[in-house]
């Protein structure tokens, strides 16, 4: 059974940074992509990064600059560096495993705040 299970956020002041991991428990095969997502109140889930399998790199505009995201396959962890965080970054961030023709797998997320 995969479980994908998200660490290291909380409570930054703006301009601060976070380091949030993602610990993939279980074999998965064919990935596509891993990603990090978030959702803010009231707002749709969006794309925060991705690691496409081949290694290229993805950024949504509003992260890009200021986030950074990179797979350790030995551990098997998705890791997001957070820096220069703002008070619009405050979201549930979800991990993401993107698998080709099948259901993705999804953390339950964590709660990343910032405040001003």
């Amino acid at each position: 059974q995969v479980q994908l299970v998200e660490s290291g956020g909380g409570l930054v002041q703006a301009g601060g940074s976070l380091k949030l991991s993602c610990e993939i428990k279980g074999s998965i095969f064919s990935v596509y992509a891993w990603a990090w997502y978030r959702q803010a109140p009231g707002k749709q889930r969006e794309l925060v990064a991705d690691i496409r399998s081949g290694g290229h790199k993805n950024y949504g505009p509003s992260v890009k600059g200021r986030f950074t995201i990179s797979r350790d396959s030995a551990k098997n962890t998705v890791d997001l560096q957070m820096e220069s965080l703002r008070p619009e970054d405050t979201a549930v961030y979800y991990c993401n495993v993107d698998i080709p023709g099948a259901i993705d797998f999804w953390g339950k997320g964590i709660q990343v705040t910032v405040t001003s």
